[in-house]
């Protein structure tokens, strides 16, 4: 790599926490009043809520680049990276000529989310403090999952004000590289990306393992997701996801699916545009990396995450059926259990398990713990998001009914989570990776991608 991005890597302050969307664009505005020959500040557009989306434009390359932080609210990685490279950005002529991109940023996309998840920003970074404070939207509220969709029987075209904002981005500046910012909760780094090109992905490997955190070598998010290489997925938009079901015997996969596309499919169709994610971990255990053969079939470990995901659904069920009657339909939290414990589709995950030949294998020990730990982390941030269904609701002063049901909803909910939580801390041997670390990769690998992109017209 060039010295002018080893430069910029090497920069990175050491960020303790991270910043509120209210810091976010303040310091958006500052920059753009310091460095006005090179930087304007623009209204991508509102949120739901109102809020006012703001973006960066800074330089003039002869390509256009777009990179967004926070597609999900709940993966604030990506704008502290961005603090730091929009700086960097504005105050380095020679970074700019060396990249030769127009770049258009947009710090928090998800700004309505991004507040809600507030109360954990500022840390303390633990499991517990993580998913109480955790919120994720329902898939057909997600700003990058409500892109306009027609896919065989399927039709999606109720779109929400964030992402028909980011559409006409898109459709305005048609860039040749997007890099999506997104980060997971929990395990090592992975990638996707939209062309395959192997040539890439040695760099990215050492991106990662220079700042010590192994890859991702678990199961795919989804496993209609395919796997081009160790830790690198193809990114594709919600129609592989609707053959996926398709294939494995669901009649109606119409009937399943609840959201659009996403950002990447609707540019790469519409622009040919390359689009590239990082994902990063706040939290590490080393097992997620490990090769070995562990002493279990891989397709049995799903189908026994399957049958205690059942069981954690009948647990949340169970409390939604008493407390249901007293909560608004349209709060948030309440939406974002539809995504929790759906098990419509469960079934063609278990014909593959079952009968995919490359499912009849041994599980990898990375394998059997991301499917059967990793899977129960992220059941715990349904947890907190249950009880915040019902603190929500309380907070509305409710009459005496609604408020014992409520109270007595929210002892379960908050029962649960610390039942999973004790269980978590018990076996899992995490650490918290520092903001800087997860900064560098982040950057590191969107630097060397941005400049493979570039030269391949």
């Amino acid at each position: 790599m060039k010295k002018v991005y080893w430069d910029l890597l090497n920069s990175i302050p050491d960020y303790k926490e991270f910043l509120t969307l209210e810091e976010l664009n303040a310091s958006s505005a500052a920059l753009a009043s310091a460095h006005p020959d090179c930087v304007s500040e623009f209204e991508l557009g509102k949120s739901t809520e109102g809020r006012v989306i703001m973006g960066l434009k800074i330089g003039e390359g002869s390509k256009n680049a777009l990179i967004f932080g926070c597609p999900h609210p709940n993966e604030p990685i990506g704008t502290m990276l961005l603090e730091h490279f929009t700086k960097s950005l504005a105050e380095n002529e020679d970074l700019r000529r060396e990249l030769d991109y127009t770049w258009y940023i947009v710090k928090v996309w998800d700004a309505d989310g991004y507040v809600r998840n507030e109360g954990w920003l500022k840390g303390p970074y633990t499991l517990y403090n993580y998913s109480r404070n955790f919120y994720r939207p329902v898939s057909f509220k997600q700003v990058d999952w409500t892109f306009p969709i027609d896919h065989k029987n399927y039709h999606f075209h109720d779109t929400i004000p964030e992402t028909k904002a980011m559409m006409e981005l898109i459709d305005r500046v048609k860039p040749a590289f997007t890099y999506a910012l997104h980060n997971a909760g929990f395990g090592g780094t992975y990638f996707y990306v939209t062309e395959d090109y192997p040539e890439l992905y040695p760099s990215l490997y050492d991106a990662t393992f220079r700042m010590g955190v192994p890859l991702h070598l678990g199961e795919p998010e989804a496993p209609s997701i395919p796997v081009l290489a160790p830790a690198v997925l193809m990114a594709e938009g919600i129609e592989a996801e609707y053959d996926y079901l398709e294939k494995f015997g669901v009649a109606h996969p119409e009937e399943v699916i609840e959201c659009g596309t996403c950002s990447d499919s609707y540019s790469k169709q519409r622009y040919g545009t390359f689009t590239f994610l990082t994902e990063l971990p706040y939290f590490f255990d080393p097992r997620i990396a490990d090769p070995s053969p562990s002493d279990k079939i891989r397709g049995d470990v799903i189908l026994e995450n399957l049958a205690w995901t059942k069981a954690s659904n009948a647990k949340i069920n169970a409390v939604l059926d008493k407390t249901k009657q007293y909560i608004d339909p349209q709060n948030v939290y309440l939406l974002a259990m539809r995504d929790n414990i759906r098990e419509e589709g469960m079934e063609a995950e278990e014909k593959m398990a079952k009968e995919d030949p490359a499912y009849r294998v041994p599980a990898t020990k990375a394998q059997e713990f991301d499917t059967l730990w990793v899977m129960k982390f992220y059941r715990l941030l349904a947890y907190g998001m249950l009880i915040r269904m019902h603190e929500e609701e309380l907070a509305k002063n409710p009459g005496e009914e609604a408020c014992k049901a409520l109270a007595w909803g929210m002892e379960q909910a908050a029962q649960l989570h610390k039942e999973l939580a004790d269980e978590l801390e018990a076996n899992l041997n995490y650490s918290v990776i520092p903001i800087r670390t997860l900064a560098n990769i982040q950057l590191e690998c969107g630097l060397k991608t941005a400049e493979y992109i570039h030269g391949l017209a």
